[in-house]
């Protein structure tokens, strides 16, 4: 009877272990589809690597919202930072959802990476990342005048996001003679800087044309209308000073000096 009732029992444990198991699991998995994560959707859109590209001068906006599916996600609230700096939020922008908008976007906002999380708990987050593109300012004309023999450098602002891919230089429609102008070229990330240590009308005089080639909306150019004129004499001004005073200091002594003598004289 003692293994008849042992063999009857033994299933039934099996049968209430596996209905707890079960329970268990569905009660886990409830709780995990309970807890909230946080999502972050954003105009642009957020590509897959959390970042937003947007180009200078646009607008993005974006929306924090909870995404476990709860019934209480009105009221969670929710925390935005900026660069790990607090983001100032109206009332009724806190709870259920909450969006922050960057408009104007400016140079400042590249890089910039936005972070949204639940009040309650901070390891529910989400973060995007700002990708500003703007192309290099390059635009008009600019008047040049230098004197012969004088040295000679002209500046062109290349700093763009995606970086420019090359930049050239023209005069008066031909390409720069480095060698022949006596010119040196520079570039780093910001500018492109041509340069010549002695101007010589011949050579030097003329129309000159920077252009940066930008990837993503073509080349952006400005010219110089370079004129050289004639070397003016110029005078050791400090030195001219100097000599005045030390003239007129000597002047004043050799009066006092001889002060005597012409009051002597006048009486």
């Amino acid at each position: 009877m003692f293994v008849h009732q042992h063999l009857q029992v033994h299933p039934l444990k099996r049968k209430m272990k596996l209905i707890f198991k079960t329970t268990f699991f569905y009660l886990l998995l409830f709780c995990v589809t309970k807890t909230l994560g946080i999502n972050i959707q954003s105009v642009p859109e957020v590509n897959s690597e959390g970042v937003v590209q947007v180009e200078l001068k646009k607008t993005v906006s974006m929306v924090c919202r909870p995404d476990g599916g709860s019934e209480t996600e009105a009221d969670e609230e929710l925390v935005w930072l900026r660069n790990g700096a607090l983001v100032a939020l109206k009332e009724g922008n806190k709870k259920g959802g909450s969006s922050v908008c960057v408009t104007p976007v400016v140079h400042e906002d590249n890089e910039a990476t936005f972070t949204c999380y639940l009040s309650r708990n901070d390891t529910f987050r989400a973060s995007v990342t700002l990708n500003v593109t703007f192309g290099p300012q390059l635009s008009g004309s600019e008047e040049v005048t230098v004197e012969k023999e004088a040295e000679l450098v002209l500046r062109c602002d290349i700093w763009a996001n995606p970086p420019v891919s090359s930049v050239s230089w023209t005069l008066n429609g031909s390409k720069v003679d480095l060698l022949a102008g006596g010119f040196s070229v520079t570039n780093d990330a910001f500018t492109s800087q041509l340069k010549t240590s002695s101007v010589e009308d011949s050579l030097h005089e003329g129309t000159y044309q920077c252009t940066a080639h930008f990837p993503m909306h073509g080349e952006h150019s400005k010219l110089f209308h370079v004129t050289a004129t004639e070397k003016t004499l110029k005078f050791p001004l400090m030195p001219m000073i100097a000599a005045v005073v030390v003239l007129c200091f000597t002047a004043l002594l050799a009066i006092v000096s001889r002060w005597d003598k012409i009051t002597k004289c006048c009486n």
